[in-house]
C-alpha cells in the first residue's frame, strides 16, 4: 500500500522519524483507526534504534488534525459502553504519545482542534505555523473532557486558561496560543518545515542518554515529584557509566564536536 492510501505513515530521514497523519479530505479528523494506528507505529519507532527524535505533522499544509471524527459518534459513542472502548483506544494512543521516551515534536499547519490538540499536547513540543488555529470543543458536544488531558492543557496554560478553553470551547489563533503557552514557537508557513527540522536535527546530534533522562525526570516533576526517589537517582548515576558520558568528557577535552551513538 502506498503512502497516499494509508491514513497514517512514517517517514523516515537519518535519526527522525516522521508521523504524518494522511486523511486531508476530513481535516485529517481521526477516526478509529487511525487511534489504532497511531499507537502502533509509535510502538514500532520507540524500538527502533535509528530513530531519535519524532515529528507528528499533517500531510500536507491544510490541517495537523481537526479532531475526533463526530460522524463515528452515533455509532462508536451511542452509549456509555461504547463510549469507553472508543476512549480507551484513543487515549491509550494519547497516552503512549505522552509517555514516548524519545523527543516528539507536533509541526502544526492550520488546525489542531479536539483530539487532534490533544496529540499536540501530548508531544514536547509544538511549532505552529502563522495560520494556526487551537481549540477543544467537547462543551460543543455534551461530553466531559477526560482528566489526564485535561492535566496536560492545565500544565501548559494554568487553571484558569484551561477552563476558558474547554467552558467556551471557542478557537484561539496563533498568538493567542503563543501568549498563553499552549504553543512553543511560530514560523512563517513557508519555513516552518525547515525550522521543525533543523530543531529536531539539534536534539539528535545530543546525548540521547541526556535527552531521555531530562525527559523522565521533567515529567516526574510535572507528576508531583518534589525529590529524588530510587529510581530517578539511579538514572543519574547510570549516566556516568555511559559511552556517552566518556565520550562527551573526551570531545571536551579535545576540543572537538562529541559523536555520540
Amino acid at each position: 500500500m502506498s503512502h497516499q492510501e494509508q491514513l497514517i505513515y512514517v517517514e523516515k530521514q537519518g535519526p527522525i522519524a516522521t508521523i504524518v497523519l494522511n486523511r486531508t479530505s476530513k481535516r485529517n479528523a481521526l477516526n478509529l483507526e487511525m487511534w489504532f494506528t497511531l499507537s502502533k507505529r509509535l510502538a514500532e519507532l520507540e524500538t527502533d534504534e535509528q530513530t531519535k527524535v519524532v515529528v507528528i505533522r499533517g500531510a500536507d499544509d491544510t490541517s495537523f488534525a481537526a479532531g475526533a471524527d463526530i460522524s463515528e459518534f452515533l455509532s462508536n459513542r451511542s452509549s456509555a459502553q461504547k463510549a469507553k472502548e472508543y476512549n480507551d483506544l484513543s487515549m491509550e494512543s494519547v497516552d503512549r504519545l505522552h509517555r514516548f521516551p524519545k523527543p516528539t515534536i507536533a509541526m502544526i499547519q492550520k488546525y489542531a482542534v479536539g483530539g487532534g490538540l490533544d496529540i499536540a499536547l501530548s508531544c514536547d513540543f509544538r511549532f505552529s505555523a502563522e495560520d494556526g488555529i487551537f481549540a477543544i470543543t467537547p462543551s460543543k458536544l455534551g461530553i466531559v473532557y477526560n482528566l489526564t488531558s485535561t492535566k496536560r492543557l492545565v500544565d501548559l496554560v494554568g487553571p484558569s486558561k484551561a477552563k476558558e478553553i474547554l467552558y467556551t470551547a471557542r478557537s484561539l489563533d496563533v498568538q493567542e496560543a503563543y501568549r498563553i503557552g499552549l504553543i512553543d514557537r511560530i514560523y512563517h508557513n513557508s519555513e516552518i518545515v525547515e525550522h521543525t527540522y533543523a530543531f529536531a536535527a539539534l536534539i539528535a546530534e545530543r546525548s540521547q542518554v541526556s535527552v531521555r533522562g531530562t525527559k523522565q525526570i521533567v515529567q516526574a516533576i510535572l507528576n508531583g515529584h518534589t525529590e529524588e526517589n530510587a529510581e530517578i537517582a539511579e538514572l543519574i548515576l547510570q549516566s556516568f557509566d555511559s559511552e556517552d558520558y566518556k565520550e562527551g568528557v573526551q570531545a571536551f577535552l579535545e576540543k572537538r564536536k562529541p559523536q555520540f551513538r
